[in-house]
């Protein structure tokens, strides 16, 4: 048998497999369907900022001072009002209910104590059971009545500070120009994992493995070419949501796409890796799909994808150094939205590539271990069992 790496063989793998995902509606479903749902759905549903957050009010003094305090607040955009009430105990309850998520509390004394110039205090109740909406509303309450504060100290003496800050690379602070980007990585991540891991213990459940003991194809090539369809594949994803992304969510690419897909490619090869190393820790697809998800959370939840990396505990830090999502979602965003280049984005291709190589090196490894104790159980000759003969 000829034992130098044959493309051919390699090739006539690859044709076999890309014929069973055009011939299976569930791989294409998804590898198609599902990226393209979530894109939707996170780039149209999912927004981090806060607004129109339930106010109720409860105005002891209704005048015009009470007035222009609370039109102050709806001028915001943050808070919409959605009723007033007349006790304390019926505010609480509001807030209990959910129907509300913020409170302002006008007193009699308001306005009195104002034109004495005395300090009166605005109660603002806030419901911190969803932690984002209590920041934003305790940020913007605060801010409005340093303002009304500061306007009535100085009346019309113009401020002796003001800020001016200027939001770079997005500056509408739009969620799916934050979003998408992490999505690609995120959905290539775990297209890369199941599909590979699937496509080996298919084998293993129809039997056809130990089938491919009996034809020339080696080791390698029969890993290279189940793996090929699925990084052509896992590509053709990332390139269509990167599309959808520029045209349809019109998030603008300020960088060069070569960047980017230069750097997605260590990143595929480091997922199909341990897709390969999952196929060969099991035997079902069920325990394939368990095991794959579990390796996927907490690479996504400590990639930076939802929560900023920076603000997490500092030995979480660390640990998300460990995972190449970490490391391909900021370069995404660098090129993307920051417009960054190869000089900035050096260390995290070297580090990508090294991981990227790495774990395909182990998982071939592994798999090529795991296929020779297979081959050697298959090719074992049968034992004889000698039984003493009784006289």
């Amino acid at each position: 048998m000829d034992k130098s790496f044959s493309w051919q063989r390699m090739t006539s793998v690859a044709r076999k497999e890309f014929l069973h995902i055009i011939r299976d509606p569930a791989t294409l479903f998804f590898a198609v369907f599902i990226p393209i749902l979530e894109l939707f759905m996170l780039g149209y549903a999912i927004n981090t900022n806060v607004r129109n957050i339930p106010t109720i009010v409860l105005d002891q003094l209704n005048n015009r001072d009470s007035e222009q305090l609370i039109r102050r607040f709806e001028n915001t955009d943050d808070f919409t009002i959605v009723g007033q009430v007349y006790s304390e105990k019926e505010m609480n309850r509001a807030i209990v209910a959910g129907r509300a998520k913020v409170g302002i509390w006008i007193r009699p004394e308001f306005s009195r104590k104002l034109e004495s110039r005395d300090t009166m205090q605005l109660l603002i109740l806030v419901d911190g059971s969803e932690s984002s909406t209590a920041a934003q509303a305790l940020n913007v309450g605060n801010a409005l009545a340093l303002r009304e504060s500061l306007e009535r100290v100085l009346k019309d003496q113009p401020l002796p500070l003001e800020s001016r800050p200027r939001i770079l690379f997005n500056p509408d602070t739009r969620s799916a120009n934050f979003f998408i980007p992490g999505l690609m990585v995120v959905m290539s991540q775990m297209m890369a994992i199941m599909l590979s891991a699937n496509a080996i213990v298919r084998e293993k459940e129809n039997g056809t493995l130990e089938q491919l003991f009996m034809t020339p194809v080696r080791a390698g090539e029969l890993i290279m070419g189940k793996l090929l369809p699925y990084l052509v594949l896992t590509f053709f994803e990332f390139c269509g949501i990167l599309l959808f992304m520029n045209t349809v969510f019109q998030v603008p690419i300020n960088g060069h796409v070569t960047t980017l897909l230069f750097s997605t490619l260590p990143f595929v090869f480091s997922m199909l890796g341990l897709g390969l190393y999952i196929s060969t820790q099991v035997s079902t697809r069920e325990a394939a799909g368990q095991m794959a998800m579990g390796t996927m959370m907490p690479s996504i939840f400590l990639s930076g994808y939802v929560f900023p990396v920076n603000s997490m505990p500092w030995i979480f830090q660390y640990v998300a150094l460990i995972f190449p999502t970490t490391w391909l979602i900021d370069a995404a965003r660098g090129v993307i939205l920051r417009g960054a280049g190869w000089s900035e984005l050096w260390t995290h291709n070297l580090v990508l590539w090294f991981m990227g190589l790495a774990m395909f090196a182990l998982a071939m490894l592994k798999f090529r271990k795991r296929l020779g104790e297979r081959h050697d159980r298959m090719t074992a000759p049968p034992c004889l069992t000698l039984f003493p003969i009784v006289r």
